[in-house]
């Protein structure tokens, strides 16, 4: 067994923190302040190869590789989670079903586009009534002849009402199976077509220099031919990419624990209260020897389920796992690091602020902390269903 990260992987590591501590560090508040997402960035980003890491070199791709990607993700994540969610969404979630599932057509016609920056995509996957529960979409297309129709409401959707938003990949119920089952497939569906409606959503917790945005779908109509892969298919196509995604959101987890870590150090060993370091004090020094130990154990843990995804083995569980220690790492490290600084972890002119409140949405997005239990609980031999 190897632990070495290869040399393009370490220099992976240190242009990507190179950049995001010149280019994004010093406007990352102000763009907080303001909920400002940033096209200038994202261009940037992509300038870096950051869209398509996955993507092979024929479609515009990078093609990193999944380590690389989870390194990039989380070396953005340690300075702003915001631009770390604008990459993570625009591979995982807009560029991975494209590559993954579309035809030689689509991948021709989107991925050139989205791996350059001059668009990205989105994911259209929850509504108002179908969060955890996402096979209960009541979004639907009907084929009509040549064309779908498309009517529904789609609801917290990261980058489909910014700027660059290009494309939505919509999941909609298309008729029924024969027991009765609702059939669900997904559609591509252009940024500029008649009928959709994408609403800025403001007043975010958390990343609030991220796009996030409200879809409406009224007598949309795009052509028979945008189905993404097989009708039908759309269901575990969903789950495939949430696989993916969740390997982006524990990257990061893992970026924001090291931020977190950081500056919880530096704090307690600058800050003197009782005539020495507060970091001296065993109380304060067991804490911040609980978050070294818990991010090198999700450093190791999401690091080898990307080497399972590179080699093509399969990662249901084990991106829940990841995602769902990695965030909740994150959380830990978090609180420990707004208790050592105190009455200045609550003040905005601290890092550490926004770290705390970017945090919550790790365990809320790409499967809750509770529906990740489940299927890792599926997934290790539990008997009966859990829900």
């Amino acid at each position: 067994m190897d632990f070495d990260l290869s040399e393009e992987q370490n220099l992976t590591r240190q242009a990507i923190r190179a950049f995001a501590e010149k280019q994004i560090a010093p406007i990352a508040r102000e763009l907080d302040e303001r909920e400002e997402f940033s096209a200038e960035l994202t261009r940037k980003m992509a300038d870096l190869g950051l869209l398509g890491c996955f993507v092979p070199e024929k479609y515009g791709g990078s093609n990193m590789g999944y380590i690389s990607y989870a390194i990039a993700v989380e070396e953005l994540a340690r300075v702003d989670a915001s631009q770390a969610a604008t990459i993570a969404a625009g591979n995982s979630l807009g560029i991975g079903p494209i590559y993954y599932f579309g035809d030689e057509k689509q991948k021709q016609e989107w991925l050139p586009r989205l791996c350059s920056g001059e668009c990205l995509a989105a994911f259209g996957l929850t509504e108002p009534d179908a969060g955890s529960d996402a096979g209960s979409s009541r979004t639907t297309a009907t084929l009509e002849g040549d064309y779908w129709t498309i009517n529904g409401h789609k609801i917290f959707i990261t980058n489909s009402a910014c700027p660059l938003t290009g494309v939505i990949i919509v999941q909609a119920v298309t008729g029924k199976h024969e027991d009765g089952k609702p059939e669900i497939s997904c559609l591509i569906v252009p940024s500029d077509t008649p009928g959709l409606t994408a609403k800025e959503m403001k007043d975010k917790m958390m990343w609030r220099a991220s796009d996030t945005g409200e879809l409406f779908f009224d007598d949309c109509i795009v052509p028979e031919a945008n189905l993404l892969g097989k009708r039908g298919d759309g269901f575990q196509q969903m789950l495939a990419t949430l696989d993916g995604g969740r390997l982006s959101i524990a990257a990061m987890g893992l970026g924001g624990s090291q931020a977190a870590f950081e500056l919880a150090l530096q704090y307690a060993n600058s800050r003197i209260q009782f005539g020495r370091p507060i970091g001296s004090f065993q109380v304060n020094a067991f804490k911040l020897a609980d978050m070294a130990l818990e991010i090198e154990l999700a450093r190791n843990l999401l690091y080898k389920v990307c080497w399972l995804r590179e080699n093509e083995h399969p990662i249901t569980k084990e991106a829940a796992m990841a995602k769902l220690f990695c965030s909740e790492v994150m959380g830990r490290c978090v609180h420990h690091a707004v208790q050592l600084h105190g009455g200045y972890g609550l003040m905005k002119d601290y890092e550490v602020e926004r770290l705390y409140r970017d945090q919550r949405i790790l365990e809320i997005g790409e499967g809750t902390s509770e529906i990740l239990r489940i299927v890792i609980a599926r997934n290790i031999g539990v008997s009966g269903r859990a829900i």
